[in-house]
């Protein structure tokens, strides 16, 4: 009997995780009704995560009411499995939340994430596993430390808003009151990004433009996560300057830089978490090949993203890896011999986005039959 493990990550605005490999598990089972489908949804440090990686925990959901990045009461999510909770930022403080039109990143800030931390907290957990990914906010997680009790001070020792417009009057950062809690709890973030805190590859210049930042608000930015840097140390007396060249200090608009200066957390590859948590490398085992996939496949693909953890364990089995995705640039012909055995653009040339986006499960279903028999012809 045929074994396929299907592992991919979500398609951008089409399929969830889950809704991928469902669609590839019937892909299979058309072109084999007798193969055997080991379903391991992916995900990164992106929104998703913890969602994903709930199913592999099998953690409940909990609703939690919190802020968005620009203070609108929303509806945050929580996952517990026995001590450890995992969250997203996206759900709570997401760019998607946000219209174009209302984007405001200096009055954006990241409290909406430290209310998900406190209800965590008040639910025992003794370990938070954290998605950075796809945050609206540039404040260098000072929302949220502000929710979780630190307060940011102006020269005349006045308590300033967490938004980058009140904050690059800071003088001083006051963690007396952060929640003596957290000193118990292991927390580690899942990033999808190794970006540093400051400069021309930091969270300011590269990410803020996507987030609405203009040229001129970008340089501000980017001194204040200076200055802010400037005036922290972590627990153990490292500088938070120090801290803010580390990789993934960037990640989430400094909110990597907040986590690892003021929680000592430990940043690790979201893609890492969820295939230790699936069993991945016990599922490839003996498999006939692994089936992965996203919305775009480009040259980029193996730096960080899903596929590259997934098509680096299936290589270390020596187990064939088909990647499928709505669209495969030109340049992704250069993973072909890196682990990647076969690439699949699911979608029809010429198809118009908003069609592709609406068929893109039907589309992942029938090319995954038609490549499943082609290899059982062949």
């Amino acid at each position: 009997m045929v074994t396929y493990v299907l592992a991919p990550d979500s398609f951008k605005e089409s399929m969830t995780t889950l809704q991928a490999a469902e669609a590839m598990a019937e892909g299979v089972r058309q072109a084999d009704p007798q193969a055997t489908c080991l379903l391991r949804p992916m995900a990164d440090g992106g929104e998703g995560f913890a969602r994903t990686l709930s199913a592999a925990l099998g953690a409940r959901r909990v609703e939690v009411p919190v802020h968005d990045a620009l203070g609108a009461p929303v509806q945050g999510f929580v996952y517990l499995a026995g001590t450890t909770a995992l969250l997203d930022v996206a759900t709570a403080v997401g760019l998607e939340q946000i219209p174009p039109c209302h984007r405001d990143v200096m009055g954006s800030s990241s409290l909406g994430v430290g209310e998900l931390v406190l209800a965590a907290l008040d639910r025992g957990a003794q370990e938070v596993i954290i998605g950075l990914g796809g945050s609206a906010t540039n404040d260098a997680g000072a929302g949220m430390l502000a929710a979780l009790g630190v307060r940011f001070l102006d020269e005349q020792s006045a308590a300033l808003a967490p938004v980058p417009a009140e904050l690059v009057k800071v003088a001083a950062v006051d963690t007396s009151g952060l929640d003596p809690r957290l000193a118990d709890v292991r927390v580690q973030a899942a990033c999808d990004v190794t970006s540093p805190l400051l400069g021309p590859q930091g969270a300011s210049a590269v990410f803020g433009p996507q987030k609405g930042a203009t040229d001129s608000q970008v340089l501000v930015l980017d001194s204040l996560l200076s200055r802010l840097a400037s005036l922290a140390t972590t627990p153990e007396g490292v500088s938070g300057t120090e801290v803010a060249q580390r990789p993934g200090a960037g990640a989430a608009g400094g909110l990597g830089w907040a986590l690892m200066t003021f929680l000592s957390a430990q940043t690790r590859p979201g893609v890492d978490l969820v295939m230790e948590a699936s069993g991945l490398a016990e599922a490839v085992e003996g498999a006939a090949a692994v089936l992965t996939g996203e919305g775009s496949v480009d040259s980029q693909t193996l730096s960080g993203k899903t596929a590259a953890g997934v098509i680096r364990v299936a290589a270390a089995a020596g187990v064939p890896v088909a990647v499928f995705a709505g669209r495969v640039q030109a340049d992704a012909a250069t993973l072909l011999g890196q682990g990647v055995h076969d690439l699949v653009q699911i979608t029809p040339e010429g198809t118009a986005i908003e069609r592709a986006l609406a068929e893109g499960s039907q589309n992942l279903r029938s090319a995954v039959a038609r490549w499943v028999a082609a290899q059982e012809a062949s």
